[in-house]
């Protein structure tokens, strides 16, 4: 199982313009990249301080200039708020500008404020992923392409990714049958568990569902996020879980809602603890209960590290000494 990072890039107004969260992304990057880490990957999130990154491939070239080995993703895009065209245009130039490093998230959204902002019906959003991740992949592939949309004429790209026929693409998901549903596409996936999921045997039980849904010879991918802390500070690293989780609701995140509307219990960090989709103690310790994703059938374990507003000092020191850790396990 690989190890890497994920970032929502979230904030709290009320610790003023003096936290600098650009800053401290390229800096964890930078940890990261010295940490062995295999990629980090960044939110694209619009209007709500839960995530400060509305433009992914601007932030991803300013790492890939501090991160030099990282492969580095967006997870996800949100598919159905753009141009195909255009994000075929940026993310084919960003993977050239990072020597063939981009990894590509893609998903169909579910904060509805970003589609109120962006004009675009939540009703829609399903029909316009599905139609705006074959344009993209077309696009990718040099074929020319066209939008669907009254006086758009066919285009063929003029800059290409490095990768070929395309960067890899990984599709977020929550639903368990939009889970199988991928699998049986052949697509890689990326889960976020602690919205939907009440225990990491649960989502072995997912993962061995979409793994029995490939077709015959399609090798499958799967990428899971979860809460890690490797440090003395565990107190800390609990109270800004909890801070982070009660952003989310904050943000109207509907998948993590209708969860905390049927369990009220899972709005606490304690639960989403005991769940084990937050790993928080001594960098051994961890190390050796991420196992249990490995066991799960996770290909990527991403580990959210800079939660909640914890100390930037105390995120960085996390991922080096996790990653010591990791490099030291049998």
């Amino acid at each position: 199982m690989e190890l890497s990072a994920f970032s929502v890039v979230d904030a709290y107004p009320e610790e003023g313009p003096a936290r600098d969260r650009y800053r401290e992304l390229l800096e964890l990057g930078e940890a990261c990249d010295g940490a062995g880490f295999s990629a980090m990957w960044v939110a694209e999130h619009h209007f709500h301080p839960g995530g400060l990154c509305p433009a992914p491939p601007v932030l991803l070239a300013a790492l890939g200039q501090r991160a030099r080995r990282l492969r580095l993703g967006v997870l996800v895009t949100v598919l159905p708020l753009h141009s195909p065209i255009e994000l075929a245009e940026q993310y084919g130039l960003l993977d050239q500008l990072l020597g063939g490093r981009l990894n590509l998230g893609v998903g169909s959204g579910y904060i509805p404020l970003e589609f109120e902002g962006f004009g675009v019906p939540l009703s829609e959003k399903r029909e316009r992923f599905e139609t705006h991740l074959e344009l993209l992949r077309a696009a990718f592939r040099g074929e020319e392409v066209r939008l669907p949309t009254p006086g758009a004429v066919p285009v063929r790209l003029n800059v290409l990714p490095r990768q070929t026929p395309h960067p890899p693409i990984t599709v977020a998901v929550q639903r368990r049958d939009a889970v199988r549903h991928l699998g049986a596409r052949g697509l890689p996936i990326a889960l976020i568990p602690y919205a939907t999921l009440g225990s990491v045997a649960e989502l072995g039980e997912e993962i061995r569902e979409y793994r029995a849904a490939l077709p015959p010879g399609a090798p499958g991918r799967v990428a899971v996020a979860v809460h890690v802390y490797a440090g003395e500070r565990v107190g800390s690293a609990r109270a800004a879980l909890q801070r982070y989780l009660d952003g989310r609701l904050a943000t109207q995140s509907t998948n993590y809602q209708a969860r905390v509307a049927h369990d009220p219990r899972q709005a606490t960090a304690g639960a989403i603890e005991a769940s084990g989709f937050a790993v928080l103690g001594a960098p051994d310790g961890v190390a050796d209960r991420l196992h249990a994703f490995e066991r799960a059938g996770v290909d990527e374990l991403l580990g959210i590290f800079d939660f909640g507003g914890l100390a930037a000092d105390e995120v960085l020191s996390s991922v080096r000494a996790l990653g010591r850790a990791w490099t030291a396990r049998p």
